[in-house]
This record gives C-alpha cells, sequence and structure tokens, in this order.
C-alpha cells in the first residue's frame, strides 16, 4: 500500500523582465499540472532575477502582482505552489526580503519565509564569484513550518542550505518536506548542490523540494541548474539537467513512514538542545 504525492519543480533562466518570467513560470505550472502534479514549486527569483548591484524596480507586498498571478495559477489548476522568492518591500527600507510564498489549492497565502541566510562570499580567488546579497536584501528572523495536506512543509531559501540546524529545528518541529528554491552559482553547485540537499534529506529522513535557476541570466550572472527531488533515503527521484523545464516525482508519504521507524534516528538525538 502506498500513499503517492506526484510534485513537480520548475526550473528556469529568469532575466529583469517581470512580466516574461511570470508568463514562463505560468507555462510551466500549466505543464506540471497537466501531468498530475499536486504541488509545484519554482526557483528563486523566479519573477525577477536583477543584474548584481542594481535594485529591486519590482519590490512589492505579499499583495502585490507577482504572487497574485500565483495565486491565480494555483486556484485555476487547484494545486500548491511554492512561489520561490520575490523581492518584497520593506517599507522605509532601501532593501528587500528574499522571500518565499507558499499558495494552496484555493489560491489563499498561506506561509511566508523571508531568507535568513544571506549570500556575501567573495570566490575570486576560488575561480568563482564575489556576491554580496546583504547590501540589497534584508535577513529574515523566523523559522516557518507550513501545514499542508500531504504533510508540514519547512521553508529555506538557496543559501540556508549549508546551516544544517536550520533544517534540523524545522524536523524537530514535525517537517516531513523541505522546499529550498535556489540559484546557486555554477561554482559551488557543481562543488556542492546535489551533496548538500541528500545530506538535509538524510539528515532529517525528509523530502527535499529544490526548483533552480539554470543558465546566463545577465553578462554577470549565471545559475547551476540541476533542480531535484530527493526522498528521504538520500535518493534523487528526479533531476534536471542545464535547461529550463519541468521535472516531476511521485512520494511514497508511507515509505516515509517506515524509513523513520525502522531507522528512528530523529528519536536518537542526545546532544543538549535536541
Amino acid at each position: 500500500m502506498t500513499e503517492l504525492k506526484r510534485v513537480s519543480v520548475i526550473q528556469m533562466t529568469s532575466g529583469d523582465d517581470v512580466e516574461s518570467n511570470l508568463q514562463q513560470a505560468s507555462a510551466f505550472v500549466d505543464q506540471a499540472a497537466e501531468q498530475g502534479a499536486e504541488f509545484v514549486a519554482l526557483p528563486e527569483n523566479f519573477a525577477f532575477m536583477r543584474r548584481e548591484g542594481t535594485s529591486f524596480p519590482c519590490a512589492q507586498g505579499s499583495d502585490g502582482e507577482i504572487l497574485s498571478r500565483v495565486r491565480d495559477w494555483a486556484s485555476r489548476r487547484h494545486l500548491w505552489i511554492l512561489a520561490g522568492t520575490f523581492p518584497e518591500l520593506i517599507p522605509g527600507d532601501s532593501r528587500v526580503y528574499n522571500t518565499s510564498a507558499l499558495i494552496d489549492p484555493c489560491g489563499n497565502l498561506c506561509a511566508l519565509y523571508r531568507k535568513i541566510h544571506l549570500f556575501d562570499v567573495d570566490l575570486t580567488a576560488e575561480g568563482g564569484d564575489q556576491l554580496t546579497e546583504s547590501a540589497s536584501v534584508a535577513p529574515g528572523e523566523e523559522l516557518v513550518l507550513a501545514d499542508t495536506e500531504f504533510g508540514p512543509v519547512g521553508l529555506s531559501v538557496c543559501y540556508d542550505l549549508r546551516f544544517p540546524e536550520l533544517f534540523r529545528e524545522l524536523a524537530a518541529r514535525g517537517a516531513r518536506w523541505f522546499a529550498v528554491p535556489s540559484a546557486f552559482t555554477p561554482h559551488t553547485g557543481a562543488a556542492h548542490w546535489e551533496i548538500l540537499l541528500r545530506a538535509r534529506a538524510i539528515e532529517n529522513q525528509a523530502f527535499v523540494l529544490a526548483p533552480a535557476q539554470c543558465g546566463n541570466h545577465n553578462p554577470q550572472r549565471s545559475s547551476y541548474g540541476h533542480s531535484m527531488i530527493i526522498d528521504p533515503w538520500g535518493r534523487v527521484l528526479a533531476a534536471a539537467a542545464e535547461e529550463p523545464g519541468v521535472i516531476l516525482a511521485d512520494c511514497d508519504l508511507l515509505d516515509q513512514e517506515k524509513q523513520r521507524a525502522a531507522l528512528p534516528c530523529l528519536e536518537h538525538r542526545r546532544l543538549p538542545g535536541a
């Protein structure tokens, strides 16, 4: 006996044309829905990928055009949608939040998560990029666990993936799924993306949905791609390559229960605070 949930993650090459990005995202959501997806996850910056050092002209609140469009897709197709991230306006601040949103099948906004860990790195000596997310993005402060009909979903964004304590705390609060919308750089992605995703799944016996940006966004910015869906045993159920598109997988919730019962590592924690 199984209890399968068909999920989909979408890979995109977003640019700085919001309308073009939204049209592409809508088409991919429709494609996933037509293939039976019940939960669709979009990548980080799905509606707007800025050039490094520039502003966010489309910064807006959760009642703005970006999430309004996503709510319409969710209600029209009657499915859950993770709106990767959008630039959330902060009144009185020149910065924005990099915010992920979860929308239910009726088009209701169920959860907002503001990215906590910001990507301030200088990897030029390693052949990579220099990026300072905190110059234009303010950090969030709260962990977010969203209740859904297929189990609690822990929300995260991209660089959060390198902080296992965030995922462990979400698991301790009951997370059965992790959403990790991302725009990993090619340099860090090739070295660490799959390893980190599978580690977070195995450590916490959770499904991981990792929709990613891919390809060249502009002359200064490119992303690794390789979106993935991973099961609680660390198996890659579906993986994209380096082009935009849709991947799907059937996630077995009863198998997750069996794995947690057979190997109850989450119950065996003994360190202080565990």
